[in-house]
């Protein structure tokens, strides 16, 4: 063994014996030797004595490489060296008496890279140099299998590379292809398609492997060759033989099964096609389809029955002529229970769309009326085919029920593969009302009737498709329950599955359930029936967590659809649910794994629904609301005082179990009025103040605690729209409290806190705004920088994100302050620190961010502070230096030089509705500034800009005049104008 393959030997080794320098220095030992100019010769000597098939392999992996790289600079004599070696190679001769070692005896990855160099030399020189390529492979096919086996390689490979358009080509590849395929037709594929016949004849009852690879190559390139030369009277019988012969392989028989389809599916025009397909009588091999459904050969001829149907649809679009259409049907109706039938019951190839095939079949249908007796018994087959199709795997039952990893994955892929299915099945519905009701009843009836929990996956498909269903009905229809709903819908409710506990039965019994509320809302006797099947073991009181969530969920929108009609049930519900209520606030009731919007708190929502309302004595809800608040108030009061003495793991549970009574109490809130506890039934809101009382002490207790405050603060939300004005003696202390933390996080939450106050109560909260507003300057001012937050590359942190939301949120903060009748908070004795750094942040703001929606509200800040502080009365300026500020600062950066940038893209929605503003700002500081405004903002802004004369008069002229909707229009153009005539010689801002 000399040096190179000893170094080939070291690269390919995986023993884990070698170590990385060594291998280094393998391969660049290997590379050394790939660069000699020789190395073409090199590589065919050692292809002629080694028998390590790594070096054979390493050998014809470096001929590719250099073909490829190199053959433009390679002599004529070493082309016709290589071309005449490496023919010699694949037709099983040795090229040196004395050696025996012949590739062809080596592995398959051996002889596909020796087919991958073949087609490489057919790349460049067929068939202008190496014209007899083919015609000379095709005699030394008689040595037996291995020829025949690397002529296919050859031809495989030939495919991949260069013909088959399943890969995307160069254009050049393109070309080379268009000419290799014409050569082929005019020189030799009639010879080709005849050594595929006499081998498939010869070697089909001795060599099945054999002929399946032949048959395989040959379906490959059925779909460029003349058709007439597979689809006659000597190859179809064969390839039929093959398929309806019993004893032979599935895989010659799956074989021959794909060259007819590639037969099927060759394009040509449709009349031809048909009178092609009329010549097929597959009638044939319908009956085969029954065999085992799990067989190789079962799965290529249902792919088979398919594409032939899919092309028989097509004819019939196509088509116009009326016995032509007639033929097309009739083919197509004798197919299609076969077809049916694989689609039921067999594994099929994902590259054929199901859904695709029916729905053009049931596109046939639209129009006509009535369907015909095969078109309906055909509609009843799309059914089945549906509910089969949306039927989970038994086998990752277990899987779904725990939802592990597995279930989830599985989980996700049946809700993306229902998708179409269920668009199919409203299409269906629409086509052939009464059998897809029927349908639907049919297998509703079947799965209650059902009695072994063996029927999980059949129940879950049923009770899908009734819910699918749901999606096609008006409001009207649901409402009055026509067709099948008036059957059906009590039928569900007072129905137990014996696989109920199942997490996915049960889900989705609950899902069909409030789908169908609207009809219950009509009838009103169904309404105990609803109440059980939530509050039994189907629904809140299931034993997997995750459905009773759900159902808790659910049940509240239940209780909002209901609502007063549900008033003689209280009683009974809230004993019920008695158990849950006092579950759900123990400590392991919570779970991580449950999404938000199902986080159990919307069971006492549902509560808080049913007993806020006027229609509940007075006596009777205090009862209840006492009852629920009082020990939820009590639990928080016992966790804060035992919190101070708890170790961290301990006061971390604690936290945990805080969270859970807060989201109680602010659900069951929601259900309660703010006319209902402030003017009709005081006491209520006396109650829910008490529970503030206890509930700002957590924000005391727990300063740091994230996660609390954020609770506590959305409770203080939802009281403000509860107790209305009287909560404004609590809110000085609740404000202080949560203004403690600096983090850019607190204060996004704490600025919509007080922006929701400011819109609920206008000019009322100006004493407490007075107090805060110096504070959260102070805060904001330190936190966010004073021009741009960093973006691109790097900025994508989660510390930018926070800061770019709490710059954001500040600017609605001022925009709603200054819209709201406020704007004198920022002129009080404590605020004035901070009004240089406001301006200075709005006029940056106003001409360089680059959210135009925040660009322009403070613009309308600007605007509003313009018409606030600068009335033209007599005396001292209201704000000292603002005037200045405006005209000179303002003025000239923002309405002008900002809109002189060709950034500023008039094209734009958003840009445009910005630039109105800036017009009106304009027009709005004329009003309040007069010729002062006018002189700076032209003789400076405007000369600055090369403004021609004229067309600063006009500007003049029609900002004094009354007509917002021409000075837009001048503005426009006039700025239009200034772009040309300052040419980008003005530097902005």
């Amino acid at each position: 063994m000399d040096d190179l393959e000893k170094a080939v030997l070291i690269i390919f080794d995986e023993s884990g014996t070698v170590t990385s320098v060594l291998k280094s220095q393998a391969v660049a030992f290997c590379q050394q030797i790939k660069d000699n100019p020789s190395i073409c010769r090199i590589c065919i000597e050692r292809l002629c004595f080694s028998k390590l098939v790594q070096v054979q392999f390493w050998c014809l992996q470096c001929l590719h490489e250099v073909l490829r790289s190199r053959y433009s600079g390679m002599s004529t004599e070493e082309k016709s060296f290589v071309r005449t070696s490496v023919f010699s190679m694949a037709c099983y001769e040795t090229l040196d008496n004395s050696n025996s070692v012949k590739v062809l005896d080596g592995p398959s990855y051996v002889k596909n890279k020796l087919a991958q160099v073949m087609v490489t030399l057919i790349y460049y020189e067929y068939p202008s140099i190496w014209s007899s390529i083919f015609v000379d492979f095709l005699p030394n096919l008689s040595k037996g299998g291995l020829v025949i086996d690397m002529f296919c390689r050859v031809l495989n490979a030939l495919d991949d590379e260069l013909i088959s358009q399943d890969y995307p080509r160069t254009p050049e590849e393109g070309v080379v292809s268009g000419k290799i395929k014409d050569a082929m037709r005019q020189q030799c594929v009639n010879q080709i398609v005849h050594a595929w016949y006499d081998i498939v004849s010869l070697y089909k009852n001795t060599d099945s492997e054999l002929c399946s690879f032949v048959l395989d190559t040959m379906r490959r390139y059925i779909s460029w060759i003349e058709i007439g030369l597979v689809a006659n009277n000597t190859f179809l019988p064969l390839l039929f033989e093959l398929m309806l012969v019993e004893g032979l392989p599935d895989q010659l028989r799956s074989a021959a099964s794909g060259c007819v389809l590639a037969v099927v599916s060759k394009r040509m025009d449709s009349q031809a096609k048909l009178t092609l397909l009329q010549s097929l009588q597959m009638n044939r091999v319908f009956g085969l389809v029954a065999g085992d459904v799990d067989s190789e050969f079962v799965s290529g001829l249902a792919s088979l029955l398919i594409g032939y149907a899919s092309v028989l649809l097509d004819c019939l679009k196509n088509l116009n002529n009326g016995d032509h259409k007639r033929a097309s049907t009739d083919l197509l109706n004798e197919v299609l229970p076969s077809v049916f039938y694989v689609m039921q019951n067999c594994e099929l190839d994902t590259t054929f769309s199901i859904v695709q095939f029916l729905s053009g079949y049931v596109a046939t249908m639209k129009g006509v009326s009535p369907l015909s007796e095969t078109q309906l018994f055909h509609v009843g087959q799309i059914l089945e085919v549906i509910r089969m199709q949306i039927r989970f795997d038994p086998m990752y039952r277990d899987n779904l029920d725990v939802l592990d990893k597995v279930g989830r994955e599985e989980e996700d892929r049946m809700i993306e593969h229902r998708k179409d299915l269920l668009v199919l099945l409203r299409t269906v519905g629409r086509v052939a009302p009464d059998v897809t009701q029927i349908f639907i009843r049919n297998s509703l009836s079947s799965a209650v009737g059902s009695s072994h929990d063996i029927n999980v996956e059949e129940v879950e498909a049923a009770l899908s498709l009734f819910y699918a269903f749901g999606e096609s009905l008006s409001d009207e229809a649901m409402r009055t329950g026509s067709g099948i709903l008036r059957e059906l819908v009590p039928m569900l409710l007072s129905t137990k599955f014996p696989c109920h506990s199942n997490r996915l039965v049960a889900l989705v019994y609950l899902d069909t359930i409030t789908r169908y509320m609207k009809f219950v809302l009509e009838n009103n006797q169904y309404i105990p029936l609803v109440l059980a099947a939530f509050l039994d073991d189907r629904g809140i009181h299931h034993s997997k967590v995750k459905v009773s969530r759900r159902a808790s969920y659910l049940f509240m929108r239940v209780v909002k659809l209901l609502k007063a009609k549900l008033v003689p049930f209280i009683e009974t519900i809230l004993q019920s649910l008695n158990d849950t209520v006092s579950q759900f606030t123990s400590m392991d009731y919570a779970s991580k794994e449950l999404s938000g919007s199902e986080d159990g708190s919307h069971i006492f929502e549902a509560i808080g629904l049913l007993i806020g309302m006027e229609d509940v004595p007075l006596e009777k809800q205090t009862e209840y609301l006492s009852s629920l608040l009082t020990p939820l108030c009590q639990q928080v009061e016992i966790l804060i005082v035992n919190s101070r003495v708890q170790n961290s793991e301990e006061s971390q549970s604690k936290v945990a179990n805080i969270q859970q009574l807060i989201m109680a109490i602010n659900a069951l809130s929601k259900g309660f009025s703010e006319r209902l506890v402030t003017a009709s039934r005081p006491a209520i809101g006396l109650m829910f103040k008490q529970t503030l009382d206890v509930l700002l002490q957590i924000l005391v207790i727990f300063p740091k605690v994230e996660t609390l405050r954020s609770k506590v603060t959305s409770f203080i939300h939802r009281m403000v729209e509860t107790l209305g004005s009287s909560v404004f003696p609590y809110l000085p202390k609740a404000l202080e409290q949560l203004l403690s933390e600096s983090e850019p996080k607190e204060l996004v939450g704490f600025l919509v806190l007080i922006n929701q106050l400011i819109c609920k109560f206008n000019t009322s909260v100006q004493d407490i705004l007075e107090n805060v507003y110096p504070v959260i300057s102070s805060r904001v001012f330190s936190i966010i920088p004073r021009d741009t937050i960093p973006s691109g590359p790097g900025s994508n942190t989660e510390e930018i994100r926070e800061l770019q939301e709490l710059q954001r949120t500040f600017y609605t903060f001022l925009h709603v302050v200054a819209t709201h009748g406020l704007s004198s908070v920022f002129l009080s004795a404590k605020s004035r620190v901070y009004l240089d750094p406001m301006m200075q942040l709005l006029l940056f703001t106003c001409c360089n961010h680059k959210d135009l929606t925040v660009r322009k509200a403070c613009v309308q800040i600007f605007i509003r502070l313009i018409k606030d502080w600068c009335n033209r009365t007599y005396g001292e300026e209201k704000v000292p230096g603002f005037q200045t500020f405006v005209i000179e600062a303002f003025a000239t950066n923002c309405c002008l030089y900002s809109v002189l940038d060709k950034s500023f893209e008039f094209r734009d929605a958003n840009t445009f509705v910005l630039f109105g503003e800036i017009v009106m700002a304009q027009k709005v500081m004329y009003e309040k500034f007069g010729n002062d405004f006018l002189i700076n903002f032209v003789s400076k802004g405007f000369l600055a800009a090369h403004c021609p004369q004229d067309l600063a008069e006009e500007y003049c002229q029609k900002v004094q005049g009354n007509d917002m909707k021409s000075l837009k229009s001048f503005y426009q153009s006039l700025i239009e104008n200034l772009r040309v005539q300052q040419n980008g010689s003005l530097v902005f801002r």
